[in-house]
């Protein structure tokens, strides 16, 4: 995970993370929203519904943003969720939309480090990662960090953007590189957030590759569901 948001910053892709997210964050939903045709929402459901099979009581969801697959998650009868993020512009953001809902008592939002988690080991009866693994710094330390925090058995869901194939590569690819970067340098203040989107998922290993690191990083059963044409994978695993 070479690529950093800002190159001709000296920074730390974590430094960069952060300062991108915090920029972005006040438009960072409507942007979501609006450049995934609201489809995203579709992939959080689909994730959410297979979650559910195994009744989580205690979930933690990285790189929780604004606490959309966190609200989701909700939807799971008495389940608790602890959304962690590195950025506060999203996780005040987050907050807000938590409170409006009423479910400040069934999710937190905490600004902590995917890769040094402040929880004790088997601590966690299920993890999820809405297109936050990506901007991991150290991919297979973030993961074998997510793993240690959860019970023997407990399941790992991730949702990350793919690399489609066939004729649908080239109408994504011609969306995603060019009209995507446009949209977001019109609505962001931040005008390298979304061209760091697609470099980021190019050079992203998806499909066998990212469940080779899953597998590195102690999971096993992993697999992988394609959704949208392969333009995002549903990734799972079990501790």
């Amino acid at each position: 995970m070479h690529v950093k948001p800002y190159s001709q910053n000296s920074g730390t892709k974590k430094d960069q993370v952060k300062e991108m997210f915090d920029n972005i964050s006040p438009t960072y939903d409507f942007l979501n929203h609006l450049l995934s045709l609201g489809i995203d929402r579709s992939w959080r459901k689909t994730a959410i519904r297979k979650l559910s099979k195994s009744n989580p009581k205690l979930i933690l969801d990285i790189a929780t943003g604004t606490g959309d697959f966190a609200l989701e998650a909700s939807r799971i009868p008495s389940s608790k969720i602890i959304g962690i993020d590195i950025s506060a512009g999203m996780l005040e953001k987050g907050r807000e939309k938590i409170k409006a809902k009423n479910l400040e008592d069934r999710i937190d939002m905490v600004q902590a480090d995917s890769e040094n988690l402040p929880y004790e080991s088997n601590y966690f009866d299920a993890a999820i990662v809405a297109f936050g693994v990506r901007n991991f710094e150290n991919l297979l330390l973030g993961l074998r960090e997510i793993n240690r925090v959860l019970k023997p058995g407990s399941p790992f869901l991730v949702l990350e953007f793919s690399k489609p194939r066939g004729l649908f590569k080239l109408m994504f690819n011609i969306y995603f590189k060019g009209i995507l970067p446009l949209i977001g340098r019109i609505f962001s203040k931040d005008t390298r957030a979304y061209s760091y989107l697609p470099e980021s998922v190019k050079e992203f290993p998806d499909g066998r590759d990212f469940m080779d690191y899953l597998e590195k990083a102690g999971f096993h059963q992993v697999a992988d569901q394609r959704l949208t044409f392969g333009v995002c994978s549903l990734y799972s695993g079990i501790k």
